[in-house]
């Protein structure tokens, strides 16, 4: 075991202390540490944004990020977006619109695309599709997405 260090972050809302070894990369403490597997592992090069998560508010890549690094921050998972026992309006409009279909890349896809939303409440298609540029799907050819998060950003999904 190489040297450790010790952090204390903010997830989904509650303070949560550990210690990491210096070169745990954050979406391994995440789902190893703190059992919150929906923040998926694909490429661990920061190619397919399926560990896309929010620290301090901005989107983020957690196969890029050490858990040190977060030391001190705020970070939001898919597991934190919607209040308990609901979802989260763009989790609703991928449900809706069909904007998945193995659902692997879908917990980045939708922390990538709340990101957008926060900067850019009324994306036209092109500034969805490069705001989602960073995550890959293999299934559904973006189509859908698409039309999901312009869906979720007119409040077209039923609550």
């Amino acid at each position: 075991m190489g040297a450790t260090v010790r952090i204390c972050v903010t997830v989904n809302g509650e303070r949560r202390e550990s210690e990491v070894e210096a070169r745990t990369l954050l979406v391994y403490w995440l789902r190893e540490e703190l059992g919150l597997t929906g923040t998926h592992v694909g490429c661990d090069t920061t190619n397919c944004g399926a560990c896309t998560v929010h620290m301090n508010g901005e989107s983020v890549k957690s196969c890029t990020v050490l858990a040190a690094q977060a030391d001190g921050a705020e970070v939001t998972t898919i597991e934190g977006l919607a209040p308990e026992g609901g979802l989260h309006p763009l989790q609703d409009a991928f449900w809706e619109k069909h904007g998945l279909q193995c659902g692997f890349c879908t917990p980045g896809m939708i922390m990538a695309a709340a990101d957008l939303l926060q900067r850019n409440p009324n994306p036209t298609d092109d500034e969805i599709r490069h705001g989602l540029e960073g995550n890959l799907c293999r299934c559904t050819g973006y189509h859908n997405i698409v039309k999901a998060v312009k869906a979720a950003a007119a409040n077209e999904v039923p609550a």
